[in-house]
């Protein structure tokens, strides 16, 4: 999200793009249009596949970009002359990696938003207080237990604080595809979720401040976190008090010339111009892409808003799932596969533990609990490969945590719809609150 999961990849020339340039050398060709073409192709197959088997779409996708990815074996055979991409591995069928960056971005902002406006300022004040708490217990006792136990088997000092603060972040763009999938994004326990994982984008940005900070002068900047706090509290009250007064009125307004072109650009502008404003703060893009539908479902035309976004959602979601099965380094699984899955079951084991007592401790009901619990013990993603990225450029970590973090990424991706169903049969006998 903070410069995207994909900020190391440059744009760099092979791949079908050159051969495409070799079959017609006096023909200008856009790489641009080759990638997404390769992109949009390839995800729509493999996921018709993964539909058709009755599996979750999310799997088809990170498939997909395992397939076409830099990483994948099966590209060192059939382009043996392909350069290395910054360390990672030969370049595959993509030729501008780069542009994966931006549309990852895309999909995140688009994803919040969207989700954004299934929550009116009724629902998010209800769970204020609960989200706040819940989600930080369940965070910090997850990163306590993965440094302490990374210690222990031996990793350094440095290495143990990045990966710890890493497995106590929860993918939102993840778990929140899943709940929307499977039909569950209105269900009380979700509500919950989405509370929960705005918390932990804010932590998180505290997180990534306080590292740097830790690695560079090794103390903590009191400092730095009082300003992210404050003013992620000071935009967070003021959307959700003057804000759902004026920007409402002014969205039915538009609604009112009955033309959908400009309801949806109106709309698609209030979304990125809230996230270039909390980029600008320092805050996370997804909080502000999901303020912005916040202030959206408070319009009388929110639902009509909602339809006329979610194609162009849809879109950039898939590409953004895409791109980060496009980083796994399936050649290497096997010199961090033990390491990557005793982290995976730990971490998952923590965080649904963490998540539950914070749940219990603020009086949530039991089924409640357990399905949120479920939901958040899962995924990894987009923030656990910022923070990881970030130590290793400025030198703090060992570099072997990224391919490492990028691993425990895709496959906790592919566990978490297993979690969430696995919570439908755990509370099967429990009545609903």
């Amino acid at each position: 999200m903070q410069n995207s999961l994909l900020q190391l990849t440059q744009p760099v020339g092979s791949g079908l793009q050159s051969l495409i340039d070799k079959i017609t050398p006096d023909i200008p060709h856009s790489s641009f249009v080759t990638d997404l073409a390769i992109i949009m192709i390839l995800a729509s197959v493999v996921t018709l596949a993964f539909f058709k088997m009755k599996q979750p779409l999310i799997i088809g996708y990170l498939f997909a970009g395992m397939l076409i990815g830099p990483l994948s074996p099966i590209w060192t055979g059939i382009l043996p002359n392909a350069p290395e991409i910054g360390g990672l591995g030969k370049q595959g069928l993509l030729s501008d990696l780069g542009l994966l960056n931006i549309f990852s971005e895309l999909g995140v902002i688009l994803l919040l938003f969207v989700i954004g406006i299934e929550f009116p300022y009724s629902k998010i004040r209800s769970i204020g207080k609960v989200a706040i708490g819940a989600g930080t217990i369940g965070l910090f006792l997850t990163l306590g237990v993965v440094f302490y136990i990374s210690e222990l088997i031996g990793l350094k000092f440095m290495d143990s604080l990045f990966l710890g603060a890493a497995m106590s972040i929860t993918s939102t763009a993840v778990i929140i595809k899943i709940l929307e999938d499977s039909k569950k994004i209105k269900k009380e326990s979700s509500i919950l979720v989405l509370g929960v994982l705005i918390v932990e984008d804010v932590i998180a940005v505290i997180l990534i401040a306080t590292l740097e900070s830790v690695a560079f002068v090794g103390s903590v900047s009191l400092e730095s976190i009082i300003t992210v706090v404050i003013v992620a509290t000071v935009l967070i009250a003021g959307t959700l008090t003057l804000g759902t007064r004026v920007i409402p009125k002014l969205i039915d307004r538009v609604a009112a010339t009955e033309h959908r072109e400009i309801l949806l650009l109106s709309v698609l502008g209030l979304c990125f111009g809230y996230a270039l404003l909390t980029d600008v703060v320092g805050l996370s893009v997804a909080i502000g892409a999901f303020l912005a539908g916040v202030l959206v479902a408070e319009s009388k035309s929110a639902e009509v808003s909602k339809i006329l976004s979610s194609p162009i959602k849809d879109m950039f979601v898939a590409i953004f799932f895409v791109s980060v099965g496009a980083l796994m380094n399936i050649s290497e699984i096997e010199n961090y596969v033990v390491l990557a899955f005793g982290i995976i079951a730990l971490s998952i084991g923590v965080k649904f533990g963490g998540s539950l007592i914070g749940a219990y401790l603020f009086k949530q009901g039991k089924a409640k609990s357990i399905r949120s619990a479920f939901a958040l013990a899962g995924p990894r993603g987009e923030f656990s490969i910022v923070i990881i990225k970030t130590g290793v450029d400025i030198g703090a970590v060992s570099s072997f945590l990224f391919p490492l973090i990028g691993m425990i990424s895709i496959v906790s991706a592919f566990i978490s719809p297993f979690l969430i169903k696995a919570s439908d049969r755990a509370v099967e006998n429990i009545p609903e609150e």
